[in-house]
């Protein structure tokens, strides 16, 4: 297969995304012949991202998903020299779906592993840019019950984890599939979940002490829940935590109650105990069928990494009727709380607060100044649109799955939220059958909506929101306000810079303490990803790369670059 066939098509329906693979089997095809450097990735270098200049191992950066580099060449004064060192083009499959973060392991020369969607990940010589090797899933047989995958909001991909010579990504027919970082040849495949009762993936993996950290998605096509632990060696399944439990729902409900945790889990490696972002009950307008508060839903879940048993839980919308998911990967760290250093967990939720969370009770410290704009917060849904006020934040949030990044530096995270209203509407709810959604009614979107009307006068019109918010005293410390729809995350550094890019095509550099504009790049495409950087050392440059092409829910313009930017020391 050619890197321009195509290997799986994408077909919008009525009932959302569908995905039909077009090859028979998976394909890696070599596109250059330089080898990869031998070295194993150990746990210890996973344990060690976060503080090492020339790693970016994991998604977020370390196990507490911080989103912080110690690589510290690029600093405010000489930021404005930050110049494009090279592009990649991911080819038109992959067009408009890229929300990743790329991992780069620090070889000579490093070596970066990227993704998007559909199903697609290279070997990219992070030195040069030149593509080494691309792997593109497809299954050698259908699934065990021989249905698409369906999705709501996008074919993407977010990113790979890695362990030793091997790399593991989710598959968007919810399955997880181990490849050779040397070869890009694929080794073994675990079926997750069937599509026929409604799974997906899309999110990164984690590997933490030997396991794979996996989750789930179909939080609108009928799913009940989980997170699993897989055996890296084997990809044998470790144990299974139902996010929907039998004995805590009434009724039927948790047969289909959703609770998907569909973005990358968060590790505490000191104490072994995973946080997991949890999305929306279903249906996710009609909480008639529901009754109760619906655990784990909406909420971030501590679960222990050996056995899956739940530490903790916090519900940051019970019971909820607006589909406002806690779908931000949550951010570990230590700070100063009640005049004592604590271990906590911040999340930055759809709902528009950010709560800070003692990481080892779950008890809430602090929520914040509303980040987004609140409107007629709570009001439930009507039976018709025309009935029911415009709500804010919408059904797209607050913080949507946007990752949030913390600067050790000034101890402030940083948010990306959408801003703009909705109208939800409930509906009779019947027995979910594939492949229709499981709603339960439906919502608007103001900014989305053919023919909208007149605004409600309270909304400021700005579509997204960049916050700059002190966890601890739940203060917004600074704000950048803008016009279009914008996805994804951020990234900060030792240096005292935030990267981040928006709906326009911006990725801009601030000023962690002042919010001051440092530096931007415009691309002709969304920034709906989140950067990533590194050092190395071999030519004295740190590297701090983004993709731009849109994707998503909400995609302004869509495209097909990854950038990598550079500075020499």
């Amino acid at each position: 297969m050619s890197t321009d066939e195509a290997h799986a098509r994408v077909r919008e329906t009525d009932e959302g995304l569908r995905i039909e693979y077009l090859a028979d089997g998976p394909t890696t095809v070599r596109q250059s012949a330089q080898e990869i450097p031998r070295l194993n990735v150990t746990d210890e270098m996973l344990r060690d991202s976060g503080e090492n200049p020339q790693s970016w191992l994991m998604y977020g950066g370390d196990y507490a998903q911080q989103r912080f580099t110690t690589a510290d060449a690029i600093r405010p004064r000489n930021v404005d020299r930050l110049s494009l060192e090279y592009t990649i083009e991911v080819g038109e499959t992959g067009r408009g779906k890229l929300e990743g973060t790329p991992v780069v392991v620090p070889s000579d020369p490093p070596v970066m592993y990227q993704t998007n969607g559909p199903d697609e990940l290279r070997a990219v010589n992070a030195r040069s840019g030149e593509v080494i090797w691309t792997y593109r899933y497809a299954p050698a047989e259908q699934g065990p019950d021989e249905a698409a995958a369906l999705l709501c909001c996008g074919s993407n991909n977010r990113g790979v984890a890695v362990l030793g010579d091997t790399l593991y990504m989710t598959t968007l027919d919810a399955n997880v599939v181990a490849i050779d970082r040397y070869t890009g040849e694929q080794r073994w495949l675990y079926d997750s979940a069937p599509t026929r009762q409604g799974y997906s993936a899309t999110w990164a993996p984690v590997v933490y002490d030997g396991s794979i950290l996996n989750g789930s998605a179909g939080g609108e096509y009928g799913i009940r829940g989980f997170v699993e632990s897989i055996d890296a060696e084997s990809g044998e399944r470790e144990w299974r935590t139902w996010t929907t439990p039998q004995d805590q729902w009434i009724g039927d409900a948790w047969r289909n109650g959703a609770a998907p945790n569909w973005m990358t889990i968060t590790v505490d490696s000191s104490r072994d105990i995973l946080y997991a972002s949890m999305g929306n009950a279903g249906p996710d307008v009609n909480g008639i069928v529901r009754p109760g508060p619906n655990v784990y839903t909406a909420a971030v879940l501590a679960l222990d990494t050996s056995s899956g048993d739940v530490e903790w839980y916090f519900q940051e919308s019970p019971h909820g009727w607006w589909d406002w998911d806690a779908s931000a990967p949550p951010v570990l760290f230590d700070a100063e709380v009640d005049g004592e250093t604590q271990r906590v967990v911040s999340h930055a939720g759809k709902t528009g607060w950010n709560y800070l969370l003692g990481a080892e009770d779950g008890k809430l410290h602090e929520r914040s100044d509303e980040f987004s704009q609140h409107l007629n917060m709570w009001s439930l849904p009507q039976d018709t649109l025309e009935d029911t006020p415009w709500i804010m934040p919408s059904a797209d949030g607050g913080s949507e799955w946007n990752p949030t990044s913390y600067s050790r530096e000034t101890g402030n995270v940083h948010v990306k939220a959408m801003n703009y209203p909705s109208k939800f509407q409930w509906d009779e709810v019947d027995e979910w059958q594939y492949p229709s959604t499981y709603l339960g009614g439906s919502f608007t979107v103001y900014p989305a909506m053919d023919d909208p009307g007149p605004a409600p006068d309270e909304w400021n019109g700005q579509k997204a929101i960049f916050s700059a918010l002190d966890p601890v005293s739940g203060e917004v410390v600074w704000q950048d306000e803008w016009e279009e729809f914008a996805m994804g995350g951020s990234m900060s550094t030792a240096t005292g810079l935030t990267f981040t890019g928006n709906g326009d095509g911006e990725f801009i550099a601030y000023d962690s303490a002042t919010g001051d504009r440092l530096w931007q790049y415009q691309f002709d495409a969304a920034v709906n990803s989140s950067p990533m950087s590194w050092y190395d050392p071999g030519v004295r440059k740190q590297y701090v790369a983004v993709q731009a092409g849109g994707g998503g829910l909400r995609s302004a313009s869509d495209g097909n670059t990854v950038g990598v930017f550079s500075l020499e020391r």
